[in-house]
């Protein structure tokens, strides 16, 4: 609790019975946020979801006042000095200038964990404040935190993963799709079973999908909507999504389960302050009305998955996963060293594809090559 003061965290509320699913979720509530100040938490049991609301607020209280070093210099001074720099212009917001080589800005130090190299990259790249102007996009995408610092960074890999392939994916064709729709049952676990169990008991449709990229890497997204007629129109809040990624496809897809319970309840709670109002009138695309109307396959599992005895093993045999498919860095910036509770990490991955937001550049290399390929 000393860490949750600390931080401007006043308090932790149990949600899940304002919905009649069941699976757990959890807020917690940082009035002078930086940036939104209602973080949820979701998890297979209540603890779990306490923790995760928890350690989500943690961390963008972190995020919007980081700790760190930083240096005012420009690019061609940096690199004069023999040091390696990535100026980050895959995030630079709407209507921004990139960074010139003349430019004087404020630079942090991250460590590339695939180029294994220290890496200057653009302190305002990392920060989570709304109260400023930023010159970069601003997301809490590859934003985690941990017991450690290695855990911490496993989990934003992670998650830059997972939306890479939700990007890549979505430019498959309808055929694809309808390959990768996948039967919970299939995964054979009891957990999960448990999990989509108390979704069709409470009268809801579970659809869960196969988004895992040539990275190769477990991903999964599902689905939560009302059993309803195919013919029959439904808002767009009365969908909820969830995605996972995880070297465990179980895990992975118990994330996404837990996570579109945890959408319902942004919505019915109503209290989450970065939905807009139009949100709760908006239509559900077709896209996603026929996605729910699938028939699901039994799940394959890769022939390759990552093994490891330790996280640090895991870890190491990501990273190989992503330098096979040609990403060359991945940056992470330790946003609160000295903090003996938690650590919290922003980690960057320039060569994967970034969700949906108010940047320049909307999509990479791996989305045009797989919009070119789809053609």
């Amino acid at each position: 609790m000393p860490s949750l003061t600390k931080h401007g965290i006043t308090r932790l509320a149990r949600l899940t019975d304002l919905d009649r699913i069941g699976i757990p979720v959890w807020n917690a509530i940082t009035p002078n946020s930086r940036s939104i100040v209602i973080n949820q938490g979701k998890g297979i049991e209540d603890i779990d979801a306490k923790v995760s609301a928890a350690m989500e607020a943690l961390e963008r209280a972190v995020a919007g006042n980081p700790q760190i070093e930083t240096l005012r210099a420009s690019v061609r001074q940096l690199e004069s000095e023999g040091s390696f720099v990535d100026p980050l212009h895959c995030l630079i917001s709407v209507g921004r200038s990139d960074i010139q080589p003349e430019e004087t800005v404020a630079w942090t130090l991250g460590h590339d964990i695939i180029a294994e190299r220290d890496v200057w990259v653009p302190r305002d790249a990392v920060l989570l404040d709304d109260t400023q102007a930023n010159r970069f996009w601003q997301s809490s995408d590859g934003l985690a935190s941990g017991n450690t610092l290695l855990e911490a960074t496993f989990h934003g890999l992670l998650e830059r993963i997972e939306r890479d392939a939700e990007v890549v994916s979505q430019f498959g064709s309808m055929e694809e799709r309808r390959r990768h729709c996948i039967d919970v049952a299939s995964l054979c676990d009891p957990v999960l079973s448990g999990l989509a169990q108390r979704v069709w008991d409470a009268g809801f449709r579970l659809q869960m999908f196969d988004t895992t990229s040539d990275v190769g890497i477990p991903c999964f997204e599902a689905f939560m909507a009302p059993v309803v007629p195919s013919e029959m129109a439904l808002r767009y809040i009365e969908v909820t999504y969830g995605a996972g990624a995880h070297p465990n496809p179980v895990r992975a897809a118990i994330r996404a389960v837990t996570e579109a319970a945890q959408s319902r309840l942004t919505y019915i709670s109503g209290a989450r302050d970065d939905i807009h109002p139009d949100t709760f009138a908006r239509p559900l695309p077709d896209h996603l009305h026929d996605a729910l109307f699938m028939q699901p396959n039994s799940y394959t599992p890769l022939s390759n998955m990552v093994m490891g005895a330790t996280l640090n093993d895991m870890l190491q045999s990501v990273i190989g996963k992503l330098k096979a498919v040609g990403v060359k860095s991945a940056i992470v910036v330790h946003l609160n060293p000295g903090e003996a509770d938690f650590s919290v990490a922003k980690v960057l991955v320039p060569g994967l594809e970034n969700p949906d937001g108010k940047r320049k550049r909307r999509f990479g290399s791996r989305a045009l090559k797989r919009i070119m390929k789809s053609r």
